[in-house]
Formats: C-alpha cells, sequence, structure tokens
C-alpha cells in the first residue's frame, strides 16, 4: 500500500486537501479512485490508514480511518556522514540508506574529495536529494524521512555531532590491518533510542591526519570487514549490519 508524508496534523474522520504533489501521485500516477485506500504519516511520526472521500481534481480530499501501530525505525539513531562522493553517488547512498533506515545523511568536503559543492548549487543539490530521501522513505515504507544536510568540513562535522551517543569513522586501512572487533564493541555499547555516527571517506579515502583529527575527538577508528569497500558501498553495509545486530539478531 502506499505511504505518504503529511506536513500537517489531520484529525481522524476529518476531511482534508492533500498538497498537490501528493494528490497528483496518488490519482493520476496510481490511478487511485473514491474509495482507494493509502497509508498517511503525520508530522508527529504516527501513521493513519485513510482513504479519498472525494475527487475533484486537481483537489483530493482524504479521511483519515484509524491509527497503524507499526514502527519501521531502527531502535537506534544512525547518522552517516560521507565525504562527498563523485557523480550521482550522492543519490544512490541517500536513497539506499533511507531504505536501509538511516535517520539522518550529511555530505561533508574532505581533504581528497575531488566533488566540489560550490555554494551557488548546494542549496538546489540539498532540496533534490531530500525528495529523493522522502520518495525512500515512502517506498520503504518508513516513519521518518532522514534529514540530507552539508558541511564543509571534518571539523564541522564533529562540532555539529557531539552530543551523539558514539562515533565511529570506518577507515580502509582499519580493514587493511584485518580490525574485527571495534564495530561489533560499538554497537554492544548502544541502548535503544541511542544516537551513533558514522563518517566515511569519499573515493581516495581519509588523509591521516584526518583520522588523527577524529581520535583525538574521541571518534572509534572501525574497519568493515576484510574487503576494501567503495564510498557508496561502506555506508550501505553499515546500516546492513545495524539492522541485523539490532532487529534481527536481538
Amino acid at each position: 500500500m502506499q505511504r505518504y508524508f503529511l506536513t500537517t496534523k489531520q484529525t481522524v474522520a476529518q476531511p482534508f486537501k492533500l498538497d498537490q504533489a501528493t494528490a497528483h501521485h496518488l490519482v493520476t500516477v496510481l490511478r487511485a479512485e473514491v474509495g482507494t485506500q493509502a497509508e498517511f504519516v503525520l508530522p508527529n511520526q504516527q501513521v493513519y490508514l485513510g482513504h479519498i472521500s472525494a475527487l475533484n481534481l486537481p483537489n483530493v480530499d482524504v479521511v483519515l480511518d484509524r491509527l497503524l501501530t507499526q514502527n519501521s525505525e531502527l531502535p537506534i539513531e544512525i547518522t552517516i556522514a560521507c565525504g562527498l562522493p563523485k557523480g550521482e553517488k550522492a543519490q544512490l547512498i541517500v536513497q539506499k540508506a533511507t531504505e536501509l533506515g538511516v535517520h539522518q545523511v550529511i555530505f561533508f568536503a574532505t581533504e581528497r574529495s575531488i566533488a566540489k559543492w560550490p555554494s551557488t548549487k548546494r542549496e538546489r543539490k540539498i532540496t533534490r536529494l531530500q525528495q529523493i530521501a522522502q520518495s525512500a522513505a515512502e517506498q520503504s515504507h518508513r516513519n521518518i524521512v532522514p534529514v540530507v544536510s552539508y558541511q564543509d568540513s571534518l571539523t564541522a562535522v564533529l562540532t555539529a555531532t557531539t552530543i551523539m551517543n558514539k562515533r565511529i569513522v570506518a577507515w580502509e586501512e582499519a580493514a587493511k590491518q584485518n580490525e574485527q572487533s571495534s564495530l561489533a564493541a560499538a554497537f554492544s555499547q548502544l541502548r535503544a533510542g541511542d544516537s551513533l555516527l558514522v563518517i566515511f571517506g569519499p573515493e581516495g579515502g581519509l588523509t591521516q591526519s584526518e583520522v588523527e583529527q577524529m581520535k583525538r575527538a574521541s571518534v572509534t577508528v572501525a574497519g568493515l570487514g576484510p574487503r576494501i569497500l567503495r564510498t557508496e558501498t561502506a555506508p550501505l553495509y553499515l546500516l546492513a549490519a545495524a539492522s541485523y545486530y539490532f532487529e534481527l539478531e536481538n
């Protein structure tokens, strides 16, 4: 069943009009009719089953019928901070990370970043990535839409995430040295409701000085298994591992 995120609070059994984008998708793309049901997520993250009560295009009226109790969110809030990737990889990271349960995605400039996000284009890029996150959240039946943002340096990322319960950097050199225990240890220290930041480098990787800066900020260095992962693969590996640990194994 299709899911949509609403930006305003609504009341059960009280008709309201959908915004134009949602109405267009539901009626024009999915060819919904009066009586067609869909799921609607309110700003408080509660999910309701509702139905179309009236059609007078472009207006579409919906009535919320009942509260649904399902919650598809990870027990911990995971933020991934990714060194700016090349090409369309940022879109892939946002889409797939959203499907895997990420809470927030931060892109940041690193010493080895090849890609550049000029200030004149940055807002447009973030807006587009936020739209991708919303579409992926609807498709994967999330209760929230992850927030996508940009920081202009590693220092800015570290400053903005000091309140996280745990912070990790996934470093390829740790994988080369067969480091195996840090990620599992970090997971074991977290409880439901806690927050985790995981930092990833761009295509060229993180420099030794960047890693040393993170160590001084109490960021734990961790390997992600014995294989060297691409910049767009590593965040997805981490999120899949977290899903297994916190949702399946436990």
